[in-house]
């Protein structure tokens, strides 16, 4: 019998879920300290949010978690940590669409599989720069996504 060691999150369209529904405090805090590179602390303000919350919108709170828990590998060396955490991320990342509650997740996804083919060419004896990007996010003051300007 296969046991799957992560379990498939529930797909937002049929667990109606709406993007368009405001962040917590806690979430908006974690995506300012991922953007300040404190990635330690952001995992800490996100989970605590992927704790809290029921609904499906959890699983993007993790899948955002786990990139800086991977970042958090690499400003430390551990290369297969960070793998890790890359290749678990898109699970939870994956059902979410391209932009969704205020968060640019098509730039973010962009952003950090860069990151990874980077990981992946690197030579590990050969010290490496790797250079973060910010989560691109737009929300009003009460945490809904604001209207993206053109």
């Amino acid at each position: 019998m296969e046991h799957n060691a992560f379990p498939q999150p529930p797909q937002p369209s049929s667990a109606g879920f709406d993007c368009n529904q405001a962040l917590p405090p806690e979430v908006i805090t974690g995506l300012e300290l991922f953007n300040a590179g404190r990635y330690f602390e952001a995992h800490e303000e996100l989970e605590t949010a992927w704790r809290r919350e029921k609904g499906v919108i959890r699983d993007l709170y993790r899948g955002i978690l786990q990139v800086g828990v991977g970042y958090y590998h690499l400003q430390h060396n551990n290369y297969l940590g960070a793998r890790k955490m890359f290749i678990r991320c898109r699970q939870w990342l994956e059902p979410f669409p391209a932009k969704c509650c205020g968060i640019d997740l098509a730039r973010f996804r962009k952003d950090f599989e860069s990151i990874e083919a980077q990981l992946l060419m690197m030579d590990p004896s050969a010290p490496v720069t790797f250079t973060f990007r910010p989560i691109h996010y737009r929300l009003n003051p009460d945490g809904t996504p604001a209207p993206v300007s053109k």
